[in-house]
C-alpha cells in the first residue's frame, strides 16, 4: 500500500524533471505557481478543466484548430478530425507532465483536470500536483505530498492511474465531437502516452539540449536495408490526416515506408 510521508514544506520534487524537458523539447514552457499565488487566467489560458466541461470553452478551443488547418491546407477539416487534432495537441504535453518525472527521477505526478492550464497560444502550461508517487531510496521520499510505494511496479501502476486520472474527463468531453467512445478514445491516448514519452526519450541523442492504455504500446524491431535495427510501433489509433492529404498520407503506414523514411533521412 502506498504510504504518505511527513508533511515538510518543500518547492517541488518535479521541477527539475520540467526543466530538463526544456532544456530538450521545444513545447510548452512548465511553471508550477507558488501556493500563495492565483491560476493564470486570461490572455490564452484555458483550464484543463473547461476543456473537460465540453461546452463554450470547447468550443473556443477547436476554433483555432478549425482556422488552422483552414489556413495551413486550404480547406477545411471535418469536424470529427478537428476535434482528433485538438485532442492531439492537448493530449500530448499533457501526457508528458506525468511521463518525464517518471522517466527521469521515478517520480509520478497526480494531476487532475482541475490543476491544470493550458496556453498553446503561447506554448506554455501550469500545474499544481495534489501529489506525487516515488520509491522508498528517492531523497524526495520524506517531502511534503510524496506517496511512496514499494517497487516500479507498483510506480508503473501509479503512472497508468495518473494518465487515466487526467485524460478521463477531457477524452469524455472530446468524445462525441470526433465521433468516437470507448476502446478507440483510449486507443487515442494511449498513442499519445507511448509516441510522446518515446519522441522526447530520443531527443538527447539527437543532439537536443491500467485504463489508460488500449492495447499494448506494440512496439517492434524493423531491418533496414544494410541490415541495421529500426525500432518502430504500431499505432493503437488513427491520426486522421489522410483525410486532408489523401495524396501522401496512409493512417497505417505500410513497412516498406517505415524503412524507407530514415533511409532517406540519412542519405541526406
Amino acid at each position: 500500500m502506498p504510504v504518505a510521508a511527513s508533511t515538510t514544506p518543500t518547492a517541488s520534487a518535479l521541477s527539475a524533471a520540467y526543466a530538463r524537458l526544456a532544456e530538450t523539447y521545444p513545447g510548452p514552457a512548465v511553471t508550477e505557481p507558488g501556493a500563495g499565488d492565483a491560476d493564470p487566467g486570461g490572455d490564452g489560458w484555458v483550464p484543463a478543466a473547461t476543456l473537460a466541461d465540453g461546452a463554450d470553452g470547447l468550443d473556443a478551443f477547436l476554433a483555432w484548430d478549425e482556422s488552422q488547418t483552414l489556413r495551413d491546407y486550404g480547406h477545411r477539416a471535418r469536424p470529427d478530425v478537428v476535434a482528433s487534432f485538438g485532442l492531439h495537441r492537448y493530449a500530448w504535453p499533457a501526457c508528458l507532465l506525468i511521463t518525464v518525472p517518471w522517466f527521469l527521477h521515478r517520480r509520478v505526478p497526480r494531476l487532475p483536470v482541475t490543476h491544470v492550464s493550458y496556453d498553446r497560444t503561447a506554448d506554455r502550461m501550469a500545474l499544481r500536483p495534489v501529489s506525487f508517487a516515488c520509491l522508498p531510496g528517492d531523497p524526495a521520499a520524506a517531502l511534503s505530498g510524496a506517496v511512496v510505494v514499494p517497487d516500479d511496479e507498483a510506480l508503473r501502476a501509479q503512472v497508468r492511474a495518473a494518465v487515466a486520472e487526467h485524460p478521463e474527463p477531457v477524452l469524455g468531453a472530446f468524445g462525441p465531437r470526433m465521433r468516437r467512445r470507448g476502446r478507440a478514445l483510449w486507443g487515442m491516448a494511449t498513442d499519445e502516452l507511448v509516441e510522446g514519452l518515446w519522441y522526447v526519450a530520443h531527443l538527447p541523442r539527437r543532439g537536443g539540449a491500467g485504463r489508460a492504455r488500449s492495447g499494448a504500446a506494440a512496439f517492434r524491431v524493423l531491418t533496414g536495408p544494410d541490415g541495421e535495427a529500426l525500432p518502430t510501433r504500431g499505432r493503437a489509433s488513427c491520426c486522421m490526416f489522410y483525410t486532408l492529404r489523401p495524396q501522401d498520407t496512409c493512417p497505417h503506414t505500410r513497412d516498406a515506408d517505415r524503412i524507407a523514411k530514415p533511409t532517406a533521412a540519412t542519405a541526406v
